[in-house]
């Protein structure tokens, strides 16, 4: 139920005059001044983080909502074949640069949302119809109720040409939003928020349980969006706004209340999916080389540190924890742009976005954590970063947090040293040893390495948390006009090791640093 309080206060002011009397000066008296209205109050984020601080005091009500039966046996294929009228699109009459979409309720989205359009500053809601809806082939009963609600929404927006409208960006399913830029398809998906992910009991799934829309101006080049978050343990205000371009960005700005001790909190949190990739200890019968939305989380730390960590699809559930002190930035990246490496011709793993997070002010001392969970197919969503506030948070609290995300295939400015191109991982030595030793073989480029003569005096730093590193080799890459890095690990017992690795030329800094956490294939 949604609650609105309007506070209106009128001032009325009265002008006294006096009449002229024969024979008498009329006084100095002011003018009259008319009566005045303050002018109407303006729907705005104040509004929306009042809502969240005011909900925060109440206990948590689970919704009550359940889907009819037809809609809650849909399969992922029936649901897909639920599309909603094109025609029907909001603000598609008025030709303004932004269309919405609405997402029919099915499937996993049992949770109906509340949707809003913000216009000349007054707040409205949009009405559900099931004619927004073509179910394609699915048998629609004649009960279907005429109040279902929405699960979420589209945004569209011309994003290659002017006469064609993209999608570019999507809320569907608890916190969770994608976007996309130019000449890219949707691949690892964002959250408002992460709540016990990758502890020993169930996660906890805030979910935004209603929106607001701002009207677009004729000439806009962005949307705002607002949302009020709810879960057990807390309640949010969050506004995006939508930038969509070559490199889509979207700026968030969150306000936290908090109900109850969290025992992890993940801000700007990022899922995605890793199968199989080139460092793979795993056999996968696949006839696709590489099979993965994101390839390495990527970190710009306090200190001016770049760190790339590849990813893996492990044999155990793997959890990292890098610790920090005023981020500069993270973010789960897809470097591998070669179609040659994936070989789909469907899920064009070569045009998944990479998501960059950028923090916008101090964010003080915590640690980006990085979760790879073992998996068996690329439906599944296995990978989780976020960001973890070193301190505790606790009931009654309030946090502000504001970052920009860039959905990107390229983005120029990052990590601008030499980066890790290729990360593999085979047997190492010879004969008996084979058995015992892996060989890492990194290759780094960049425009700087390239410029390298070959004979260049360039060192490696190699470190190993447990084992032996042995048999360090670094040479000229002509094929990448780059250069590579190999190594043998000579492990200790079962023990996993934390490797880290980079390329130096005197006392210059010349590569980012390679890390990777290795643990025995069981």
């Amino acid at each position: 139920m949604k609650v609105r309080i309007l506070l209106i206060l009128a001032l009325l002011l009265t002008g006294i005059g006096i009449d002229p009397v024969a024979g008498f000066s009329a006084p100095n008296v002011p003018e009259a001044t008319p009566a005045t209205t303050p002018p109407p109050k303006r729907f705005n984020f104040a509004d929306v983080r009042r809502r969240a601080e005011v909900l925060a005091s109440q206990p948590f009500q689970a919704s009550s909502h359940t889907l009819p039966d037809f809609l809650k046996g849909l399969d992922y294929d029936q649901y897909r074949d639920i599309r909603f009228r094109a025609e029907k699109g909001l603000w598609r009459a008025e030709g303004l640069p932004f269309e919405i979409q609405f997402a029919p309720l099915g499937f996993l989205f049992a949770q109906p949302v509340l949707i809003n359009v913000v216009g000349e500053g007054e707040s409205k809601p949009v009405e559900y119809a099931n004619d927004l809806f073509d179910y394609g082939k699915n048998k629609v009963p004649d009960n279907l109720p005429k109040d279902l609600g929405f699960a979420g929404f589209k945004v569209l927006y011309p994003l290659h040409t002017d006469s064609h409208y993209d999608e570019v960006a999507v809320f569907l399913g608890a916190s969770y939003f994608r976007a996309v830029g130019q000449k890219q398809n949707y691949g690892l998906s964002t959250r408002g928020l992460a709540i016990d992910t990758g502890l020993p009991k169930p996660e906890e799934f805030p979910w935004f349980r209603e929106f607001w829309l701002e009207k677009p101006s004729k000439d806009a080049t962005e949307l705002t969006v607002y949302a009020l978050l709810d879960s057990q343990s807390l309640t949010g205000a969050y506004r995006f706004a939508i930038k969509p371009g070559v490199a889509t960005q979207i700026e968030v700005k969150a306000s936290l209340f908090v109900r109850d001790k969290v025992q992890k909190l993940g801000v700007a949190p990022l899922t995605s999916m890793f199968l199989h990739g080139a460092l793979n200890e795993r056999f996968f019968d696949d006839f696709r080389p590489q099979v993965h939305d994101s390839d390495g989380l990527l970190m710009a730390t306090g200190n001016g540190e770049w760190i790339w960590r590849p990813l893996n699809n492990p044999q155990r559930l793997r959890i990292s924890a890098y610790q920090d002190n005023n981020p500069r930035g993270f973010g789960l990246l897809q470097r591998d742009r070669s179609f040659d490496n994936y070989q789909d011709l469907e899920a064009h793993y070569h045009r998944r976005p990479s998501i960059w997070v950028e923090p916008q002010g101090d964010w003080g001392k915590g640690s980006v954590q990085l979760i790879e969970i073992p998996s068996a197919a690329e439906r599944y969503d296995n990978i989780a970063a976020f960001w973890t506030p070193e301190k505790p948070v606790e009931a009654g609290q309030q946090l502000e947090y504001s970052y920009r995300l860039f959905f990107f295939l390229e983005l120029p400015n990052l990590s601008p040293g030499g980066r890790a191109l290729a990360s593999r991982i085979g047997a190492g030595g010879t004969g008996e040893l084979q058995s015992e030793r892996r060989r890492f073989v990194i290759d780094f480029g960049g425009e700087a390495l390239a410029k390298l003569a070959d004979d260049a005096p360039v060192t490696a730093m190699v470190s190993a948390s447990t084992g032996q590193i042995q048999n360090v080799v670094i040479h000229k890459n002509s094929y990448t006009n780059g250069w590579r890095l190999s190594f043998e690990l000579l492990p200790q017992s079962d023990n996993p090791s934390e490797l880290r690795c980079f390329l130096k030329l005197g006392n210059d800094v010349l590569t980012e640093t390679w890390s990777y956490q290795w643990t025995v294939a069981k």
